[in-house]
C-alpha cells in the first residue's frame, strides 16, 4: 500500500466514524423531541398519535374544572379548541384567557393528556410560531365571517 492509499483509508474510516457518531446523537435525540403544534393542526391531524408533543395557545374562558388534583380546559388558536387534561399542581400565572402550553400525548377520544403545563410570563410576549398560528387562525375566521354576510 502506498502513502497516498494509507491516508486516503484513514481519511474514509474517519468519516465512517463520525457520520455514525452524529447518527446515534440523532436516534437518541429523536425521542426527545417535542414538537409544538396548534389546536388547528391538532384537529386537522397533523399532531402525531402515538408521541408526546406540545399544544399552545389560550385558555378558553369558562373552560376550566378542577376536582382536586385533576384540571380540565380548554385550549383555543381562536379557530378550533383542544381538551386538554392535567393532574397536578397548575403554574400561578395559569388563567383563563391566557397563553399556556401543555406538553403530553393525544388520546384516541381526542382529549390530550398533559404530562405538564407551562403558563405565559409576560401580557406581551408570545412564542412567534404561536402568534403566527394565532394570527392565522384569525384571519381565517374573518374571511370566513365575511363570506357568510
Amino acid at each position: 500500500m502506498t502513502l497516498k492509499q494509507k491516508r486516503l483509508g484513514l481519511i474514509a474510516a474517519g468519516l465512517l466514524l463520525l457520520s455514525s457518531a452524529v447518527g446515534l446523537v440523532l436516534y437518541a435525540l429523536q425521542d426527545n423531541l417535542q414538537f409544538f403544534y396548534t389546536p388547528t393542526q391538532v384537529k386537522s391531524g397533523e399532531a402525531p398519535q402515538s408521541r408526546a408533543f406540545r399544544v399552545g395557545g389560550l385558555v378558553e374562558a369558562g373552560s376550566v374544572k378542577r376536582t382536586g388534583l385533576d384540571v380540565s380546559f380548554q385550549v383555543t388558536d381562536t379557530a378550533q379548541i383542544v381538551p386538554v387534561t392535567y393532574t397536578g399542581i397548575l403554574p400561578d400565572l395559569f388563567k383563563e384567557g391566557k397563553g399556556v402550553v401543555a406538553q403530553g400525548t393525544l388520546g384516541p377520544d381526542g382529549v390530550f393528556r398533559a404530562k405538564e403545563v407551562l403558563a405565559k410570563h409576560d401580557e406581551n410576549y408570545m412564542p412567534p410560531e404561536a402568534q403566527a398560528a394565532v394570527d392565522k387562525a384569525h384571519q381565517a375566521r374573518e374571511r370566513a365571517q365575511k363570506t357568510l354576510k
